[in-house]
């Protein structure tokens, strides 16, 4: 038993070296690449695939809208960039939040209360249990969004991606709470940015191939996604008993 426990002890110090040597942002990133494959690309995936059918019917008759430019348009970067200003403000609050308590003898207990409930969060995407798209908020960002995907406007598409950050998530729940166990407004908004640049290869794919690229690896996306956002969950639980 005792040796047992030395290894369990073992395995926690390692997790929680990798999460404090800036692993925790690159777990984000990880679980976010993960994570929209199954959840993003359907909450967005309309609304990035509204903007690039509304530049593909700016192309004149009788001019080609082939592969390459589709993937150009694809990459919707205004947008993207939208997203993680709002990802990273959201990080940056959580964390100072935690912040406040810095110097109390209950900063300890937040930070890791909060990191277990976006541990939480995390495996409940991992097993599939989508969380908060149903909110009353959302239906409203989606009408709010509307308008805005079918502008060309560069400003208007990074619009449309500061307002779809705010539609209600599990998993952006679940990174809000790594964001704030941090307890540093910066590394809180580092960890979101992260979070944020893993669901664009997702997006950008959908942009890309159409939805029917993702019902076509929708299994073998649940193969990849599932262990990296358990292995998020982990890191953020070992962080959570090293602050008890």
């Amino acid at each position: 038993m005792p040796l047992a426990l030395e290894i369990l002890e073992a395995c926690r110090d390692g997790l929680v070296h990798v999460a404090t040597s800036s692993g925790l942002a690159l777990s984000l990133f990880l679980a976010g690449f993960g994570g929209s494959v199954l959840h993003c690309v359907g909450m967005c995936g309309p609304f990035v695939l509204g903007q690039v059918m509304s530049d593909s019917e700016r192309i004149g008759p009788g001019k080609s809208y082939g592969e390459w430019r589709r993937l150009a348009g694809a990459a919707l970067l205004p947008y993207h960039l939208g997203r993680m200003v709002t990802y990273s403000a959201l990080g940056a609050v959580a964390g100072a939040v935690t912040a406040l308590f810095a110097a109390t003898t209950v900063f300890g207990v937040l930070s890791g209360l909060f990191l277990i409930l976006g541990a939480a969060l995390m495996l409940a995407q991992a097993f599939g249990l989508a969380l908060g798209g149903l909110a009353p908020q959302a239906s409203f960002l989606q009408r709010l969004a509307g308008p805005l995907t079918t502008s060309h406007s560069t400003w208007a598409r990074f619009a449309l991606g500061l307002v779809l950050g705010f539609l209600p998530c599990g998993l952006i729940y679940g990174a809000l709470g790594a964001a704030a166990g941090t307890g540093s407004a910066i590394r809180g908004a580092l960890a979101m940015a992260a979070f944020s640049l893993g669901t664009v290869p997702a997006l950008i794919a959908v942009g890309w191939g159409g939805m029917l690229l993702r019902r076509r690896w929708h299994g073998l996306a649940r193969w990849i996604a599932a262990p990296l956002l358990a292995f998020t969950a982990l890191l953020m639980l070992a962080l959570a008993s090293q602050r008890f």
